[in-house]
């Protein structure tokens, strides 16, 4: 991967994220909201909110208050919460660090499962293995968040009582406790992205192990294990990496149901919040923090690429 195509992949990045920026900025001037208003309540006077609206510069022209809002966004200043007061870009960062921390153990526990159980299927096509793996996938992909989460709850807290339900506690705080309150709605992810990602490598390595340089390998007498693991599974998990490059983004704003039965206060729930108290600064930071998370994954993910197959070349 040369340092051009880095370069320019980076510039790339950057375009997308300005894009998005107008996108967002675009969409939050048409939301039926009057920052003003947010601020100071219903019962505050004509004056006072001329007064904030001149302050906060909201009589200036629409690509005005957006080069404002863009300058500030480069500085890493989001504006000042119409909910709570409070800068958004501390709340946010913290909330996406939350968010990070869920997706982290999500994908770890599903690297963990879901490569084996697709090997498993591969090596043994059209056996029980395979067709246990294939249902229990199936099952998985079938099942809405809020069920796989509602059962997990029943059975794991309710009936068993080994975890909490809901709840957080920071990690630096008290790991153990963390841990504990992160496990139910680390499982709940991680089930659903076990279910797709083992049928992907379990399809990717049947058409690798069928491929010529594969039998050549074989008709060279190397082993079993080696034509698998070092020739056969490097090549069939190049797909893999595109998906869980996309379940980074799906992890952030796709998980908000499972925030939501959990109390978990990620950026997919924050979001939310902001959305029904009509904070367009929130909103404004959470839509372009998580489109940037998803922009920088998507960008390790063709690292990833050309690391694990030298034959791609990036110009």
């Amino acid at each position: 991967m040369s340092p051009a195509y880095i370069i320019k992949r980076i510039l790339l990045i950057g375009y997308t994220l300005f894009v998005v920026s107008l996108i967002v900025f675009a969409i939050t001037q048409i939301l039926p909201a009057d920052a003003a208003v947010m601020m100071l309540g219903e019962n505050a006077t004509p004056d006072a909110l001329a007064a904030l609206r001149v302050k906060m510069g909201l009589n200036d022209p629409i690509w005005m208050q957006y080069l404002h809002w863009l300058g500030g966004v480069v500085r890493g200043d989001f504006g000042v919460s119409m909910r709570t007061g409070q800068p958004v870009a501390p709340a946010m960062i913290e909330a996406l660090g939350r968010s990070l921390l869920l997706a982290l153990f999500a994908i770890l526990l599903m690297l963990a499962v879901a490569i084996p159980l697709g090997i498993v299927a591969a090596v043994r096509r059209g056996r029980a293995a395979d067709l246990g793996v294939s249902f229990l996938s199936y099952i998985g992909v079938s099942l809405p968040e809020f069920v796989t989460a509602t059962l997990v709850v029943l059975v794991l807290a309710d009936w068993l009582q080994w975890l909490p339900a809901t709840g957080y506690v920071p990690l630096a705080e008290d790991p153990l406790r963390s841990l504990r309150h992160l496990t139910l709605p680390v499982l709940t992810v991680s089930l659903i992205l076990i279910a797709h990602v083992s049928r992907m490598v379990r399809s990717e390595l049947v058409d690798v192990l069928h491929s010529d340089y594969i039998r050549a390998a074989r008709l060279k007498g190397l082993s079993k294990r080696r034509v698998l693991f070092k020739h056969a599974l490097r090549n069939a998990l190049l797909p893999t990496i595109t998906i869980v490059a996309l379940d980074v983004g799906y992890l952030l704003g796709g998980v908000i149901v499972v925030e939501e039965i959990f109390a978990l206060p990620g950026i997919g729930r924050q979001l939310i919040v902001a959305i029904q108290a009509r904070d367009l600064p929130s909103i404004q930071a959470g839509a372009l923090i998580m489109a940037t998370t998803y922009a920088v994954a998507n960008f390790l993910a063709d690292i990833a690429y050309a690391w694990l197959d030298r034959r791609i070349q990036y110009d």
